[in-house]
């Protein structure tokens, strides 16, 4: 017997630290309510008596000082409780079911408690009248913190309306424009900022940036090329690759610069149209400008037979060459050969011109036919391609007398002379009109002109070109 006795001692001693643990609440309501089941040999054979009546007053006790639980109730009978009731939500009908099952004696829970769906108009409306109430007496101190924040946001548009401060500070008026944007939207921010902390509204700020991070980020990636863009102009406005009205290559792209936007760059081609080019694709771009540097080489190729002298021929092109008026004697001009063709042997000619004197083209133009002329009247021939024909065995058995008709010719007559062309009138270089007159750069200069673009021109004259 003692023994006996000892062991329950022992298991009723070894259940105390779990019991003691649940009115505080210390453990998880899910955790509690999970696990109410007892454990092996903590229920006792005899029950003292009115237990019951003790356990019920005593739960009642409890509910009615926990104000989600002031609608339930409980029965026990033989350490068995019976929990009956209403209770807000979830969390409250756990709760309830683990403070039953951390009483003394409690055997186990039986949980009929009900969720609460009904709507409570008086206690709506009387929350309502709270939440009224608790707005007025906060009107005042967000008036104030809503002037605070207009002071400030005031104070940086003001700081950003002395634009000729800011256009002397920025290298060119496009960068000017946003650091005018940043200081106002910087100035916004930070007394939106302030307000909402002087009205203790510090997680929705939180909240409030932390959404405004989300947003610009997925902004960004969904915006990628247009942002891209936008900071290639900002580049090019800083870098200034060209004037308005340079001749360029753009990548594949040539033609006469109009004018350098925010977006693209616009070129008027040789042909006279409108070519608009991102400016992403500019800054990446390979560009060669022809308008930096005045002095410009045409070059072109001529062929003479490859019986005459092809030294002789290099040498009167040379000496051509640098007797046209528009040809610069430094560098000097020069004449190459190239290659020996099948028929002939080419000539390569080199000159340069001013081309603030001189249009390229035209120069280009004259210089052709003015050598063509002055080797032809040297006598050297410019052939023509030469083709061998092959005839087949039928041609070839033919009588001899039959190979006149073969050749057109008809009984014995001789084949007619052709008549001789009309000599050419001999053309000199001071007759040539190589002028700067360019129609396009009038057309861009047109252009350039027309109301309202101008302000849309990133283009600045007063920076150097890099």
């Amino acid at each position: 017997m003692p023994a006996r006795w000892l062991a329950l001692l022992l298991l009723g001693v070894a259940s105390v630290p779990a019991a003691a643990t649940i009115p505080g609440l210390d453990a998880p309501a899910e955790e509690q309510a999970a696990d109410n089941s007892p454990e092996p040999g903590s229920i006792d054979v005899e029950q003292t008596s009115g237990q019951d009546e003790r356990i019920a007053v005593r739960l009642d006790e409890i509910f009615a000082a926990v104000p989600s639980l002031a609608e339930v109730r409980a029965r026990v009978s033989e350490g068995v409780v019976t929990l009956e009731g209403v209770a807000p939500d979830q969390a409250a009908v756990d709760r309830a079911e683990a403070i039953a099952a951390g009483v003394d004696g409690v055997v186990t829970v039986e949980n009929g408690i009900e969720r609460d769906v009904s709507i409570d108009v008086g206690e709506s409306i009387g929350g309502l009248e709270s939440r009224v109430k608790d707005l007025l007496r906060v009107l005042p101190l967000a008036g104030f913190a809503l002037l605070v924040a207009l002071l400030i946001g005031a104070f940086g548009y003001l700081l950003a309306s002395f634009t000729g401060f800011w256009r002397r500070v920025a290298p060119n008026g496009f960068l000017a424009e946003l650091m005018i944007g940043a200081i106002k939207g910087v100035f916004v921010i930070i007394g939106i900022v302030i307000a909402l902390d002087m009205i203790g509204a510090g997680a929705l700020m939180g909240a409030v940036l932390g959404g405004a991070g989300v947003i610009g980020l997925a902004l960004g990636f969904a915006m990628r090329d247009t942002v891209e863009n936008y900071v290639a102009s900002l580049m090019l406005s800083l870098r200034q690759p060209f004037r308005a009205n340079d001749h360029v290559i753009i990548d594949t792209h040539e033609g006469r610069v109009i004018r350098l936007t925010s977006r693209a760059t616009v070129l008027m081609t040789l042909d006279g149209n409108h070519l608009r080019i991102p400016n992403s694709m500019v800054f990446k771009a390979v560009i060669l400008n022809f308008t930096r540097n005045p002095q410009r080489r045409f070059e072109f190729v001529l062929g003479v037979d490859a019986d005459d002298d092809a030294e002789a021929a290099r040498k009167l092109g040379k000496k051509t060459l640098a007797q046209m008026p528009f040809v610069l004697d430094d560098p000097a001009p020069e004449v190459r050969i190239t290659e020996v063709g099948d028929s002939n042997v080419v000539l390569q000619f080199l000159g340069w011109i001013d081309q603030g004197e001189t249009n390229w083209f035209k120069a280009k133009t004259h210089a052709i036919a003015l050598a063509k002329e002055a080797l032809e009247d040297a006598g050297f021939a410019l052939p023509e391609p030469i083709y061998r024909l092959r005839f087949d065995q039928r041609t070839a058995s033919l009588p001899f007398e039959n190979v006149g008709e073969v050749k057109g010719e008809r009984d014995g007559a001789p084949t007619p002379t052709p008549a001789p062309s009309p000599k050419k009138p001999k053309r000199t270089a001071v007759e040539a009109d190589v002028s700067t007159d360019d129609e396009i750069a009038r057309m861009v200069e047109k252009e350039r002109a027309s109301d309202g673009e101008q302000e849309k021109d990133l283009l600045d004259s007063g920076r150097p070109v890099e």
